[in-house]
């Protein structure tokens, strides 16, 4: 039975577009190759960060909703880690009311475009 995820990843700011889109696309593969379904895909672009993390005040912001077995996100937050592009992540499981609210935001910014 696949469940809904969100994960949302920082990464560094020091990477060009073509290392950002790089770090994504792994991702992306890497949920696909486990047998998960990617629902939406969003670039937040480079934001401020609340506090400093290592020495760094921005970060590039990455959404990816995705719907995979339960046990593979501990697959996904070990890749993470590894990962020095990413200086942080939060993957959480989304009830029905999240994914209700994630379908009515995506089809908001659908219509403003």
């Amino acid at each position: 039975m696949l469940k809904s995820y969100e994960t949302v990843f920082i990464a560094t700011p020091v990477l060009s577009d073509v290392q950002m889109k790089e770090a994504v696309e792994k991702y992306i593969t890497l949920i696909k190759e486990n047998g998960g379904e990617v629902v939406n895909d969003e670039d937040w672009g480079l934001k401020k960060l609340a506090y400093p993390i290592q020495k760094k005040t921005t970060g590039f912001y990455h959404l990816i909703e995705f719907k995979a077995e339960p046990t593979f996100v501990s697959t996904l937050e070990t890749q993470y880690r590894r990962d020095e592009r990413i200086i942080r992540f939060l993957t959480f499981a989304m009830d029905k009311h999240a994914v209700a609210y994630a379908v009515r935001r995506r089809n908001n910014m659908a219509e403003k475009k």
